[in-house]
């Protein structure tokens, strides 16, 4: 009798991206101890312009925003294809963010500033071509992706650099091993409507939780400075709708909000294990619209530009 052949299953919708975000409190871990170990970024004092595209630019803004914040020095983020100025602005080097190390945009960057600009490159794939274009490279292999919704690399590679500016996560991890374990509230599960809120260093991400959001849910989500929501953007707050506030809320936010008929969230969580809870909270609505977030429409793991 010839052997039975089972046909291998595909890996159920989303369970890359539940693997992968599950795992960032022991990966944060590595790239704690990594940063602690390495000296590899600009040196306090030097003027950085930070680059990534995507998810990477949003973790950009918020090392920028920390860097300077504590001493390290003038820093600015930018988009990678908005940065074409950062070689006549006399920055002294160039850090990109890139999980792939093969976005067009990153690529093109690295080689317009070339050897007149020192840069490094924080990057999951040492081997990519953006770690030939740049004179240093941090690498994070271990906070690779199968899925193309990002989670861990974004959160590890913002771990890292925040670690190199002084700031201790060890409250991030442990916050976000709870996170992890808690349910996520009916009320965040049958919203319609997202708007994501930031102050300072958490604006950053606060733009990454909505990217995040739209793209494996396809939802309608909002993200701004905190101050900025109550000079129009919060004539949208309702029932059913959320404005999540990630950081230090302003005086009065919460009663606006609520006096608006809408769901105001806020914790007071490390803001990086806040994080992780939007993830969670993505992963379960998209799952419940039946959608795939390791596959979401229209997106690819990198942008790799033609000519």
């Amino acid at each position: 009798m010839p052997e039975s052949f089972t046909a291998p299953q595909a890996p159920a919708a989303g369970s890359m991206m539940r693997k992968e975000l599950h795992s960032q409190p022991d990966v944060w871990e590595r790239a704690i101890a990594q940063a602690h170990a390495e000296d590899l970024l600009p040196a306090p004092g030097k003027r950085v312009a930070v680059i990534g595209c995507g998810t990477s630019w949003f973790m950009a803004q918020s090392y920028a925003a920390v860097r300077e914040a504590s001493g390290g020095g003038e820093t600015d983020a930018f988009a990678a294809s908005e940065a074409a100025a950062v070689s006549a602005r006399g920055y002294d080097a160039v850090v990109a963010i890139s999980r792939s190390g093969t976005t067009t945009e990153v690529l093109e960057l690295l080689d317009l500033v070339g050897e007149a600009m020192p840069s490094t490159a924080v990057l999951a794939d040492a081997g990519s071509p953006a770690a030939g274009l740049a004179r240093g490279v941090v690498a994070l292999p271990y906070a690779d992706e199968s899925s193309v919704v990002q989670t861990r690399f974004a959160t590890s590679a913002l771990a890292y650099l925040l670690t190199a500016t002084g700031m201790d996560l060890g409250s991030a991890v442990e916050d976000a091993r709870n996170v992890l374990a808690e349910p996520i509230p009916a009320e965040l599960l049958g919203a319609e409507q997202f708007s994501f809120l930031g102050r300072g260093w958490t604006v950053g991400l606060a733009h990454e939780a909505a990217l995040k959001m739209r793209e494996a849910v396809q939802d309608w989500t909002e993200s701004y400075p905190a101050m900025e929501y109550r000079h129009g953007p919060i004539a949208i707050a309702g029932p059913r709708r959320v404005t999540w506030m990630v950081g230090k809320e302003p005086r009065g936010l919460r009663a606006d909000v609520v006096a608006a008929g809408a769901h105001y969230e806020h914790s007071l969580r490390h803001p990086l294990a806040e994080l992780v809870r939007v993830h969670r909270t993505t992963l379960d609505r998209a799952l419940a619209r039946g959608l795939d977030p390791d596959h979401p429409r229209h997106l690819t793991r990198s942008v790799v530009l033609e000519g």
